[in-house]
């Protein structure tokens, strides 16, 4: 494990703001720590990166305890956390150049990083000029100069557009895919985390509500394939009789679990062969309040 916690507490006042949690990240992961704003992510960041001191629990990092060996485990560590700390008035290879000499790093991972994040050609323009997706990969760059085995991001798609998202996305998968990093990455959004982990763990007020591979989600909340359709209780009958799992009917729509492309063609098909108007079929991204509730209901 990369990053192991145990029994990790931390309050703010009398307010618990991370209680008791116990993280597992492997090596070589992209493990996505997920959670609605305000349920102890970024707390939990800072206190991995001793930001905040540790009240209560240990942490491990790389196998060593982080109190005795802060330096050692430190220096193997990026971040870039909420804002990338960058200087608008200096280019982005300025940046880059800078951090190099205060990290005593030698100048060409400039380049190499410019190259890694997809800013070559936009290296001598001005990053106060940058879009704000420009400037998240330029953070990124920074955060990797020092070449960490270990890439802390908390929120690092917050505000950016669709292309933006995108490109940290691949960018973060290139990391760990051909540059052997584990990268431990908060996020709000459900979707996102589901596009790009590899693990993951759920925190809801501080609380740590479930943990493990990303495909085991499925196994907690199925995802299911929502059908608009012009009589849907005659319809979901048909599809009950057919051994497909109905599991909600509206007056114009009823809900399927998901099994595969194959089997959602298949319900299209036999709707339509029997006569019934399908106005539109499509699966449905899990909903992250929805999936809080079934992990609470499994676990009560």
């Amino acid at each position: 494990m990369v990053i192991q916690t145990e029994g990790l507490s931390f309050n703010f006042g009398s307010q618990t703001v991370v209680n008791s949690l116990s993280l597992q990240v492997p090596q070589g992961s992209i493990y996505g720590f997920l959670g609605p704003n305000g349920a102890g992510k970024t707390t939990t960041i800072k206190l991995l990166l001793n930001l905040l001191q540790t009240q209560e629990g240990s942490i491990q990092l790389f196998g060593l305890d982080f109190k005795a060996n802060r330096k050692e485990i430190l220096s193997q560590v990026g971040s870039l956390i909420e804002q990338p700390a960058i200087y608008a008035h200096l280019t982005g290879r300025e940046n880059l150049m800078n951090r190099a000499i205060l990290l005593q790093v030698n100048e060409k991972r400039v380049d190499e990083m410019l190259t890694l994040v997809r800013l070559s050609g936009a290296a001598e323009k001005k990053a106060g000029k940058y879009s704000l997706g420009m400037k998240q990969r330029l953070g990124i760059a920074l955060a990797l100069l020092s070449d960490p085995k270990l890439l802390i991001l908390d929120e690092p798609t917050n505000g950016l557009d669709p292309n933006g998202i995108i490109e940290i996305r691949e960018l973060l998968k290139n990391l760990v895919t051909n540059h052997g990093k584990t990268v431990f990455i908060s996020s709000h959004l459900l979707g996102e985390i589901e596009r790009m982990a590899t693990h993951v763990g759920i925190i809801h007020n501080g609380k740590l509500l479930f943990q493990g591979d990303i495909k085991d989600l499925d196994s907690i909340s199925q995802p299911q394939v929502l059908v608009e359709t012009d009589n849907a209780v005659d319809a979901a009958n048909l599809l009950t009789k057919n051994s497909f799992t109905v599991v909600d009917v509206k007056d114009d729509s009823l809900s399927v679990i998901y099994q595969s492309k194959e089997k959602t063609g298949q319900i299209n098909a036999l709707l339509n062969h029997a006569g019934y108007k399908v106005y539109s079929i499509h699966k449905v991204q899990k909903d992250l309040e929805k999936l809080f509730l079934d992990i609470t209901q499994k676990s009560a």
